[in-house]
C-alpha cells in the first residue's frame, strides 16, 4: 500500500508540474484535483479521456513515466494480492493437514502470562512443539504463538465449536489459563462436554475461593495463583532460604527441577529412601503419599514417584570423579 500510493504521489507531482501541458474538455486550467484524477484514473488503466496531454513534452512524459509506472502500479497490485491468497491458500491447507493427523497432543487455553509458561514447562519436560495446540481469541497475542512455531487456533475457548477446531476429543491433556476465573469455568464446563471426562483438564484460579467450582465444572486439578504466590511471599519474608530452593526448583535449567516417574520391576518391594534419587513422594493410586507414611517405606507395582533431578546443562555438570 505504501509503495502504491508512493507512486501515485509522484505521478501526480508530475503531472502537475506539466499541468499547461495537459487538455482538459472543459476548457478549465488543470489544477492540483485534476492531476490527482487523471493520474489516479491512468494508472488505474481506466483512462476517462476528458483529461488528455496536448503538448509534446506531456506526451514525452507519458511515454517514458506514465506509462512505466501504470505497469509497476498493476505489478504492485496484482502481485500484493498473490501473494496474500497463496499465504491464505497455505495456511488453509496447513490446518487442514494438521486437523487431520493430530492426536495425543496438548491443548493450552489461553496464551497470556500462565499459557505461557505452560508451553515452556511442556517444551521442557520433552513435549516436541508440534504436540502443542493455543487457542487464543487475541489476535495480536495469537501471532505471538504462531511466531513461536505452536499450531493456533483463534477464538474463544468457552465456546465449543472453537475448541472442537482444537480436537479436544483427542488431546492427552486440556490447561485451562485464562485471565479470569469465569472464563475459566466457562472454558472447564465446555471442555468437558466435548470430552466426556475422558480427557484431563488442569486449570487455574485466581481465588481459592472458586477452586471447588472449577472442580465441580469437570477439572481433575486446579492451580490457585492468588494463594500460592501468597504463600510464596510469606516464605520470602520468614524463611529466605526455602524460597531460594523453590525458585531453583521452577527455573528451568538453573540447577534442580521436579520429575515423575513410575516405579520399575527392580524397585518394587524397597523403601523409596534407599533409591539413587531424591524421592519426596510417592503417588499410589491416584493419592500423593509423603514420605513419612509408613504404607511407602515398601514400593508397590504401578506407584508413581516424585523425585528431584538435575537440570543443569550437560557441559555444566561435574564430571564424574571430579571430586566435586
Amino acid at each position: 500500500m505504501f509503495a502504491a500510493m508512493s507512486l501515485v504521489l509522484l505521478t501526480v507531482a508530475v503531472v502537475y508540474i506539466d499541468r499547461d501541458g495537459y487538455h482538459d474538455n472543459t476548457g478549465s486550467p488543470l489544477s492540483l484535483l485534476d492531476a490527482a484524477y487523471y493520474s489516479v484514473v491512468t494508472l488505474s488503466t481506466t483512462g476517462y479521456g476528458d483529461v488528455a496531454p496536448a503538448s509534446p513534452s506531456a506526451r514525452l512524459v507519458n511515454v517514458l513515466f506514465i506509462t512505466p509506472a501504470r505497469v509497476l502500479f498493476l505489478i504492485i497490485l496484482v502481485g500484493t494480492t498473490l501473494e496474500v491468497l497463496t499465504e491464505q491458500y497455505r495456511g488453509q491447507f496447513r490446518r487442514e493437514r494438521w486437523r487431520n493427523t493430530v492426536k495425543d497432543h496438548y491443548v493450552v487455553c489461553g496464551y497470556g502470562t500462565k499459557g505461557r509458561s505452560a508451553v515452556d514447562a511442556l517444551l521442557e519436560n520433552g513435549v516436541a512443539r508440534d504436540k502443542i495446540v493455543v487457542v487464543e481469541r487475541d489476535h495480536r497475542v495469537a501471532q505471538q504463538a504462531v511466531n513461536a512455531g505452536l499450531a493456533v487456533v483463534e477464538g474463544s475457548s468457552s465456546r465449543s465449536a472453537v475448541l472442537a477446531q482444537a480436537h479436544v476429543d483427542r488431546a492427552t491433556a486440556i490447561i485451562v489459563a485464562p485471565d479470569a476465573d469465569d472464563a475459566a469455568v466457562l472454558t472447564t464446563l465446555t471442555a468437558r462436554q466435548l470430552t466426556n471426562g475422558q480427557v484431563r483438564i488442569v486449570t487455574t484460579a485466581r481465588e481459592a475461593e472458586n477452586a471447588p467450582l472449577l472442580r465441580q465444572s469437570g477439572a481433575h486439578q486446579v492451580v490457585v495463583s492468588s494463594a500460592t504466590a501468597g504463600r510464596l511471599l510469606g516464605l520470602a519474608t520468614t524463611d529466605p532460604p526455602v524460597i531460594d530452593v523453590v525458585e531453583d526448583l521452577l527455573t528451568p535449567g538453573h540447577g534442580m527441577a521436579f520429575a515423575c516417574r513410575s516405579v520399575v520391576r527392580d524397585e518394587v518391594g524397597r523403601s523409596p529412601r534407599t533409591l539413587d534419587e531424591v524421592v519426596i513422594a510417592v503417588v499410589r493410586r491416584g493419592r500423593v503419599v509423603p514420605l513419612v507414611e509408613p504404607e511407602t517405606q515398601k514400593l508397590e507395582t504401578g506407584d508413581l514417584l516424585v523425585y528431584i533431578r538435575d537440570d543443569r546443562p550437560a557441559n555444566n555438570q561435574s564430571a564424574p570423579g571430579s571430586g566435586d
